[in-house]
């Protein structure tokens, strides 16, 4: 089939062609040279390509390197509660941001939104909370709250709420009408539509976005312990200030672990909800 088409097209249509692949081609091209000449002026403006710093740097990397080894675990007792706390950190941290953001993601939908200025509104504090960092609200929330796993939690529930809310809104405007006009056809309110025709469609959705969302969380909550708020990056803080390399490199593994644990346990949970 695909050869007779192509015997009965026209020299005027194989030009045609040709000029389109062309244009396609060279559009491409000049895109690709636009990002590559931003990534060469970012990569000078941070100094990337000075080598000479950066072999300067490398001495004393190998230093600290040196110093780190072998791993110290013999404190390793004491880093079982501030583990849980990591973990307990970033549970309910997360289980925080799904909670409220899937009240603002209806908000913050074109297609659920009661009005366009509450459209906007619920839009605006999405970016809002994710324009702030979590160490910043991290820090805010020691200050105010004091030490402890609390703040870590309220920093990275808020944050994420910016996060999540946008991707559940997101999911939410690209759902099937079908089903939505269905149900507005025999009658359903606002809220029936939404629990019996929008629901159902983005709940695989909805259960990917916040189980990625524990992973990172989790990476996250061991930088929050850097601040105060608790958690295993309070101890490896605490062992930086001190200049105990070989507990850090330890610290480090166990977190690596961790993470690790946390990875394979999401994609188990991911695949579940498929």
């Amino acid at each position: 089939m695909s050869q007779e088409l192509t015997q009965a097209m026209t020299p005027e249509h194989h030009t045609r062609m040709l000029n389109q692949y062309a244009g396609a081609w060279k559009s491409n091209l000049w895109q690709a040279v636009a990002v590559l000449a931003i990534v060469l002026t970012a990569g000078w403006y941070v100094n990337l390509f000075d080598l000479e710093t950066l072999s300067d740097g490398v001495p004393a990397i190998a230093t600290l390197l040196g110093e780190s080894l072998p791993p110290d675990f013999s404190n390793y007792r004491q880093w079982f509660a501030p583990l849980a706390d990591t973990l307990a950190m970033s549970i309910a941290g997360t289980a925080l941001a799904v909670i409220v953001s899937v009240f603002v993601a209806f908000l913050a939908a074109r297609n659920t939104s009661p009005h366009p200025l509450v459209y906007h509104f619920a839009r605006t504090v999405l970016n809002a909370l994710r324009s702030v960092p979590e160490l910043m609200m991290g820090i805010v929330f020691v200050a105010a709250v004091g030490f402890g796993a609390l703040p870590g939690v309220l920093a990275l529930g808020l944050h994420s709420i910016g996060m999540v809310g946008k991707f559940f809104a997101e999911a939410i405007e690209h759902v099937d009408e079908a089903p939505v006009e269905a149900a507005r056809a025999a009658g359903a309110s606002p809220l029936q539509v939404i629990v019996h025709a929008v629901l159902p469609q983005v709940l695989p959705q909805f259960a990917d976005v916040s189980i990625y969302r524990w992973e990172y969380n989790f990476r996250a909550s061991t930088v929050m312990g850097m601040v105060g708020a608790g958690g295993i990056g309070f101890e490896l803080m605490g062992s930086l200030r001190i200049m105990q390399y070989q507990e850090v490199a330890a610290l480090l593994l166990v977190i690596l672990a961790m993470v690790t644990l946390v990875d394979a346990l999401s994609g188990l949970l991911r695949r579940k909800f498929k």
